[in-house]
């Protein structure tokens, strides 16, 4: 069995990947990205946070890099951050939201890893949306959780984002 290159934390930091790579205690990880839906709701929800930056206070952030931990780099599909926050290279404050849309490929148990690094670092709020079976949850260490009613919240603020909204924009043309 072969084993995965060590590469130097420096070298990640200065290389642009194309796609960018997640780097995990000195690995670089693929991600699973390119597929019409992941990229289409990945817009529909940068548009959906871009439109409302003001009233929301926030900056979405779409494939930039987050230091979890000095060893750990993830790079979230869709990120939000407060409008107030530092405008660095790389985010490595607690963001707002995480957001992980799933590719055809792949499976909750997998994602639960990307999960448990933005909890672990303290982010309170991290969706996990499926564009193929038309499923978002609310996400952290203990599991995924579906929102009741359909919509998906940031704890004491007044975003809130129907999932019934997003997927009908992936259903027009």
């Amino acid at each position: 069995m072969a084993t995965a290159a060590i590469i130097p934390l420096s070298e990640y930091l200065n290389t642009a990947y194309r796609p960018d790579r997640d780097y995990i205690d000195g690995e670089l990880k693929k991600r699973n990205v390119g597929e019409q839906p992941h990229g289409d709701l990945q817009m529909i929800l940068g548009t959906i946070f871009r439109n409302n930056r003001l009233t929301w206070g926030v900056r979405p952030l779409g494939d930039s890099r987050l230091q979890v931990t000095s060893t750990r780099y993830r790079i979230p599909d869709v990120m939000v951050v407060r409008n107030a926050d530092p405008k660095d290279p790389i985010v490595s404050f607690i963001p707002l939201l995480c957001i992980e849309i799933l590719s055809k490929e792949d499976r909750l148990n997998e994602i639960q890893e990307r999960v448990d690094d933005y909890a672990q670092m303290g982010v309170r709020d991290i969706w996990v949306i499926n564009p193929w079976k038309r499923i978002g949850y609310h996400a952290g260490a203990s599991g995924f959780f579906r929102p009741e009613d359909g919509v998906l919240r940031v704890a004491e603020t007044s975003i809130a984002i129907a999932l019934a909204d997003i997927f009908s924009q992936l259903d027009e043309f």
